[in-house]
Order: C-alpha cells, then structure tokens, then sequence
C-alpha cells in the first residue's frame, strides 16, 4: 500500500462505482459521480485562490456531505486537513489552529458567530470558508464553499502527493493537558482504510449510519465503506430515536458505536418498536466498554457486533474481536472475553512491557507497544514527545493491558488513570466493570482520590438507573465479592450523570478536579 494516497483511494471507488448512491444526508442523495464532481470543483477553486500542498485546512464542521467532498478535494492537492471537534471549545480551537500554522479555515454557518470571536485571537488563518445553504448569509470577506463546487474545470489540479506525504494532523482529545498534533502520512491512513476491510466484518454494498463525528474515528471509515460500494448514511447526531428510525427506514447494515452510546440505546424505553433485522455488524471502541453491557445488547441485537482497539496515534486497529469470537457458549468464558479488546491485527506487532521496556511474562500487566505501518510520524513541533512516545519504531500508547494464552489483550486502565493504594495497583476500569454488573448501576467512574495514609483510595461515581435503588455498602460489599478488598471503592458517591468527552470517553480529568485541585500533586 505504499504506492497509493488517500486521495487514489477515492478515485478508484469514484471511478468505478459512479451511478451509484454514494452518500445520503437528510433525505438529499449524492452518487459516486457526484462526489467526485463536486471534489474535483472544490480541489479547482482551492487551487486557484492559493492553497498550495502542505499548507494545513482547519475543520470546524458537523457531519455532513460537504466534509467528504472537502476531504476528497484536500487529498488532491496535497493540503493537509486539521479536523477540529464540534464539541470542544473555542480556546481548544483557537489553540489548534495557532498550533498547526493553519492558513485556513472551513466552517459551518451555524458556528459563524464562533468563527467572529475567534478570529481576533487567530495568528496564521488567511482564509475562511463557509458551508451553509444560503450565501446571503455568508460574511462577505468570506468564501462560500457551496458557490465554489460550481465550476466547471474538467479534472484536478495538476499537484504530485506521494504516500509520504502529510494528509491529516489530528489534535489529541487534551483531557490531560495541552493536546498534541498527530502527524499521519497518506500511507499510514491507506494502510489502515486497508487493514480495516481486512479485519472489520464490514461486506459490499453496506449501508453504514455515520453518527460519530467524522472528525475522528467515524472519518477513519469512510473509505472501507466506498471502496465496497457501500452507501454512507451521514447523520450530524446520536439520538436513539433517530438511529432506529433511520435503520428501519434505510435498511441501515451497519455503524460505529462507542460504549456511552451503546448504553444510551439499550435504556432506549422504545427499543423494541424498532425493526432493526437489518443491522449485521455493529463497530464498538474508542473506549471500554462494561462486559454486562455488551452481553445485554448481544441479546437483544444478536451477535453482530465488532470491537475495535486503537489510538490517535495509530488509528484504529492495533487489535479487533470479531463478531464470530462473541459467540461463546461457556457463560464463564463469555463473561472473560467480553472483558477483552482482541487480538492484534494481521500487519500488527504487539508486546506487553514494564517500566524499563522489558517484556513481562504472559499473563501479567504491561504497557502496550505496538509496530505497524499505520503509524503516526510523530506529535506536529514536539521532537521530544515523539521521541518518548515512538521508541525504536515502537509505539508506547500508554495502555496497560494483560494478555492470555490464546493471544487476546485486556486492557486494565490508561497508565494515567492506575490508581496506587498504599503501594498496590488498583486498575479501575476492573472496578468499573465489576460495578456495571449490579442490576441498578447504569454508569460508573472510578479514581483516586488523596488519602494521608495510603496516598490514594479507590473512589466510585455512580450512576442509578431510573427507580432502581443500591446503597454505598451494598455497592462496595458486592465489588468486593468480586474483586477482593484492595480493588473495592473505599466510598461512593451517586451522581445524576457522568461527565464524558467529546468522544464519548469518560473525562477522568473532570472527575477527579473536585477531589484533587488542592492539591500540589495530582497522585
């Protein structure tokens, strides 16, 4: 796959599938000719107002069409796309685009009075370009992108992009400081498009509901979906309601979830109104997700979801479970393996190792480190995070995991995020998911909170469902039947809701401010 860029990617489905439905948005349907004309008019007038190869395009953009027409055209000319999250604010913007040196920016029309207050503070933006339907409405010192994909220049720009080069530069969530720019190459980015029609139980002429923001892991899967014909179902939200209308009324195959949104849907109270018969393959990651949980959508959906593991960094499939693998018969075995994120993926190295960079023995906890081709170059101006985090060609994700005799991993926790009680490690995503297997608990977070004797002690946010009662004592006697004394919350507090990231993660930043800000140290 090195010969190839993203931007030959979708060329080739373009080029081959072009009467077909593409892409659907609100009831609006765009064949594969049309994507590629509409590109190809965007890649023109890019080209022509200045953006040269290797400047950086700032994303400030919902799901939408116009996002992959954007992408396909900044393919071709070698630009490289700043994809900025919806959900984050304007200081994270402003910092992201200061950062990355982007001399343009491409925004919704329903985010204008943002873009007006922070142009002020932006230093290297020359450029902005609006997406909305009316160009009434459109500042007139700025480009309406609708207006550009009028033109009628027959083919793309001349401009040589070769697989090494920059295609995107993805701006880590900053839950725990300032984030970083991920640099990713077109050949890490074809590599991974490869790898997941490899792994991904993803077929031809899938219909995916996109839900996840395009900006991040829902962008990672466009292209498996093209390049097999597949229709992509964009859809600018999650909501229960509009996901299991839109499956019943398009026939929806398939979609990412991360765990939060799983949940969400199960305590749906009009799930089962739904005919969702249609769904074969549902994709789960981005974050752990609580084995009770999955084994209550297994039931009610059937054996049809995917789970995938990766990072930023390496986007997204370092490991994968199959649909296939959830299919287990022994209850004991079934509630192990839903503890676990897979095996690693085909063109994929992984070993477990301890502080020094030595591999521990099977069956103990180390930090993931992983070597593949789809690999990030490095973090945008930071040589000195590069070189901690990429080691001898090794990734160090900074994931703690245990890996058993059959090869599959189980994540324990983020090295950040292990709690050290009196001098022993206490991983609380195990907690977390010994938590979820009471019947009242709907979410749960754990963390560290200081304590003077054991320097941290275990500590539970709870989250009831609707009627259901459990008291503190109940909740810490049951983990500690489950988990022993050490791992068992030493309190618990029950909250309304549980503060998560814009991805969907739990925001352990966020919940452990209250308990740590006075503190000099934060373990």
């Amino acid at each position: 796959m090195d010969l190839l860029t993203v931007g030959d990617l979708y060329d080739n489905c373009t080029r081959f599938y072009g009467g077909h439905t593409a892409l659907k948005y609100q009831g609006k349907s765009y064949s594969y000719q049309q994507l590629r004309d509409r590109a190809r008019c965007l890649a023109n007038a890019f080209h022509d107002m200045g953006m040269r190869k290797g400047e950086r395009a700032a994303f400030l953009m919902a799901n939408c069409p116009e996002y992959i027409f954007t992408e396909y055209a900044l393919a071709k000319l070698g630009v490289v796309r700043v994809p900025l999250a919806v959900l984050l604010g304007s200081q994270d913007h402003i910092y992201m685009m200061n950062h990355s040196e982007a001399t343009t920016l491409i925004y919704h029309q329903k985010l204008a009075d943002r873009v007006e207050a922070m142009i002020p503070h932006l230093e290297t933006v020359t450029r902005y370009i609006c997406v909305g339907d009316d160009a009434d409405l459109v500042d007139e010192d700025h480009y309406h992108l609708q207006t550009l994909m009028g033109c009628g220049q027959p083919d793309f720009p001349a401009v040589t992009v070769t697989p090494a080069d920059l295609c995107g530069l993805y701006y880590t969530g900053g839950t725990t400081g300032r984030p970083k720019g991920v640099m990713l190459s077109h050949r890490a980015w074809v590599n991974a498009v490869m790898l997941e029609m490899l792994e991904l139980s993803l077929g031809r002429d899938e219909v995916f509901a996109y839900m996840t923001p395009l900006t991040h892991a829902g962008g990672v899967l466009l292209l498996p979906v093209l390049l097999r014909r597949g229709v992509a179902l964009i859809m600018d939200h999650f909501s229960p309601r509009e996901f299991l209308e839109q499956t019943q009324l398009e026939k929806v195959t398939a979609s990412l979830f991360v765990p939060t949104m799983i949940y969400v849907l199960l305590d749906y109270p009009q799930l089962g109104d739904y005919d969702t018969s249609s769904l074969s393959c549902i994709l789960y990651g981005a974050a752990p997700i609580a084995p009770e949980r999955l084994k209550q959508a297994i039931d009610h959906f059937g054996p049809i979801f995917s789970q995938f593991y990766g990072q930023t960094e390496a986007p997204m499939i370092l490991a994968s479970l199959p649909k296939e693998e959830h299919l287990v018969g022994d209850l004991e075995r079934e509630k192990q393996l839903y503890a676990a994120c897979g095996r690693p993926t085909m063109s994929t190295q992984i070993k477990l190792v301890d502080a020094q960079g030595q591999e521990v023995a099977q069956g103990e906890v180390g930090e993931i480190v992983a070597r593949c081709s789809f690999m990030m170059d490095g973090y945008f101006k930071d040589p000195q995070k590069s070189a901690e985090t990429i080691r001898d060609g090794w990734l160090y994700t900074g994931d703690m995991a245990r890996q058993d005799e059959e090869g599959l991993l189980y994540i324990v926790d983020r090295a950040k995020d292990m709690i050290i009680s009196g001098g022993f490690n206490v991983y609380p995503r195990e907690v977390e998911d010994a938590l979820f297997e009471h019947s009242a608990v709907k979410g749960a977070a754990v963390i560290g909170v200081p304590h003077e004797k054991w320097g941290e002690a275990v500590k539970a946010i709870v989250v009831l469902h609707e009627g259901a009662q459990a008291t503190e004592e109940e909740l810490i006697e049951f983990v500690k039947s489950r988990k022993g004394s050490l791992a068992a919350p030493k309190s618990v507090e029950f909250w309304e809701s549980i503060p998560v990231t814009n991805l969907g993660k739990l925001d352990k930043k966020k919940i452990r401010e209250p308990y740590w800000n006075a503190q000099r140290r934060q373990v």
